[in-house]
C-alpha cells in the first residue's frame, strides 16, 4: 500500500549577513557534512581561519557542515560543559539540589586560572558555584563541584570518561574538570557540539544559566566570557576556552524560527576572531536552512490501515518519535513522503508495533526512513469474525 502526502512550502524572508571582508566561500568538497547530499544547500559555508569547526543541530544531533571535526585538541575551558552536563545531571536524578551547600577545600582554592574567588571553608551553594563556573568560568567552581560529587578530582575524571562515552564522544579524554592543560587530556570539535547539544536537549531550564550576563562573589562581579551575548537576540550561549595550546575556542548557541544551531570553533588567533567565527557560522546556518517538524511522535501517518483476525478491523500507525528534518530553504515545496505498510495485519498486534515503514524523499531522491508503528493495540477478535477474515484473506 503506497500512501502519498504533500508538505506545504513555507514562506520565509532572508536576510543574510556575512563578514565578506574576511570571510570567502569554500568549494564544495573542502567541508564535511551529515545531511545526505539533497538535503545540502547549495550555499558553501565561510572558509574560517580555525584548526577545526562544527555547525551543528543539537534536536537531531546531525553535523550540517564541519571543518577537522574529529582533530584532537586540548578543549581548554570547553571541558567545563561536560563538568555542567554532570552537574545537571546529578540534579536531575536527585542526587543533587541547588539548594545543597559544598564547602570549599583548600585544594578548590588552590586551583590556578580563571577564578569564582571562593575561600577555603566557605559554604556555597550548588547553584552558586554552577553560576561561577559557567558565567566566571571560575576553574575553582569545576573543582570544587568535582570533588563534591566524586570526593577526589581525579575520581571525577573517571565519572567524566564515563558520561563522554555514554554521549558516543570518540575523540575525546579528560583528567580534570576544568580544561587545565595535561598532555592526556584531548577533545574536538564534534566533541564539544555533541556535548553542548546534549545540554540543550535533555536540560533546557538549566542551559539557562549560560545566557546570564555577570555574577558577584565576594564582592567582585564578573562578566560572562561569551562576548556573542548581546550580540544578537537570539544568542543564548554558550562557552569561551583558551590556553596558549588551545588557542582561542568558542561554542556559540542560537535558534529562530524553530532552528536551533550550535557552532563551535577551535584554534583561533585570538579572542576577537573566535567570536566573529562563531557568529558567521550561526548567520550561514539560518541564511542556508531551515528546520521541518513533517511528523509529530504519536500522531496519525495513515488513519485506517485494514487488520484482519482482530476485534477492531483497522488501525492508526504513525511514527514513534517525531520526523524533523534541517533541509535548504525553501526545499520544502519538494518533499514528498510515501508509506508501505507490512500487509495484511493479522491481530493481535501489540501498541508500538512495527508493521511498515515511512520514505521521506527529496526531489525524487530518497532521504530517510522511519520506522511505521500501530498506535493501538489490536486485540484477537471473536471465533466467528477470525473465520470470516480467512475467507476474506483467500479473496484479496
Amino acid at each position: 500500500m503506497m500512501v502519498r502526502s504533500n508538505v506545504m512550502k513555507e514562506k520565509v524572508v532572508l536576510h543574510l549577513f556575512i563578514f565578506l571582508c574576511w570571510i570567502a566561500p569554500l568549494s564544495a568538497s573542502a567541508y564535511e557534512s551529515e545531511l545526505p547530499p539533497a538535503m545540502q544547500s547549495s550555499m558553501p559555508p565561510p572558509n574560517l581561519k580555525a584548526v577545526s569547526w562544527v555547525l551543528m543541530n543539537p534536536d537531531t544531533g546531525v553535523m550540517i557542515a564541519a571543518e577537522n571535526p574529529d582533530e584532537k585538541m586540548e578543549p581548554a575551558s570547553l571541558s567545563k560543559l561536560l563538568t555542567a552536563y554532570i552537574i545537571f545531571r546529578e540534579i536531575r536524578r536527585g542526587n543533587l539540589s541547588q539548594e545543597e551547600e559544598v564547602v570549599i577545600s583548600e585544594n578548590a582554592w588552590r586551583t590556578g586560572g580563571s577564578r569564582m574567588f571562593i575561600e577555603p571553608g566557605e559554604r556555597i551553594s550548588v547553584e552558586n558555584l554552577l553560576l561561577g563556573m559557567i558565567v566566571q568560568s571560575g576553574n575553582d567552581a569545576a573543582v570544587a563541584l568535582a570533588e563534591h560529587v566524586a570526593g577526589s578530582e581525579e575520581s571525577f575524571s573517571g565519572l567524566l570518561n564515563q558520561v563522554a562515552a555514554e554521549l558516543g564522544l570518540r575523540n575525546s579524554h579528560f583528567v580534570n574538570s576544568t580544561g587545565w592543560p595535561h598532555p592526556e587530556h584531548f577533545s574536538s570539535a564534534r566533541d564539544i557540539s555533541l556535548i553542548a547539544s546534549a545540554i540543550i536537549r535533555e536540560f533546557p531550564e538549566m542551559y539557562g544559566y549560560y545566557s546570564i550576563r555577570e555574577f558577584t562573589w565576594n564582592n567582585i562581579t564578573q562578566h560572562n566570557r561569551n562576548p556573542l551575548l548581546g550580540r544578537d537576540e537570539s544568542i543564548d550561549g554558550v562557552k569561551t576556552g583558551h590556553t596558549e595550546a588551545a588557542g582561542y575556542c568558542l561554542v556559540g548557541s542560537a535558534k529562530r524560527d524553530g532552528l536551533r544551531i550550535v557552532a563551535t570553533v577551535m584554534g583561533t588567533e585570538s579572542a576577537r576572531y573566535r567570536a566573529d567565527a562563531v557568529y558567521s557560522l550561526l548567520k550561514y546556518g539560518f541564511a542556508a536552512y531551515e528546520m521541518h517538524r513533517v511528523y509529530r511522535a504519536g500522531a496519525a501517518v495513515v488513519n485506517a490501515v485494514p487488520v484482519y483476525k482482530g476485534d477492531r478491523s483497522s488501525v492508526a500507525v504513525g511514527v514513534s518519535q517525531d520526523v524533523q528534518l534541517i533541509l535548504p530553504k525553501g526545499a520544502g515545496a519538494g518533499l514528498e513522503a510515501s508509506v508501505t505498510v507490512n500487509e495484511p495485519l493479522i491481530a493481535p498486534l501489540d501498541q508500538q508495533q512495527q508493521v511498515g515503514k515511512l520514505i521521506l524523499g527529496l526531489e525524487g531522491k530518497e532521504i530517510g526512513a522511519y520506522p511505521l508503528v500501530t498506535l493501538d493495540a489490536i486485540n484477537q477478535g471473536s471465533w466467528t469474525s477470525r473465520m470470516l477474515d480467512v475467507i476474506r484473506l483467500r479473496f484479496r
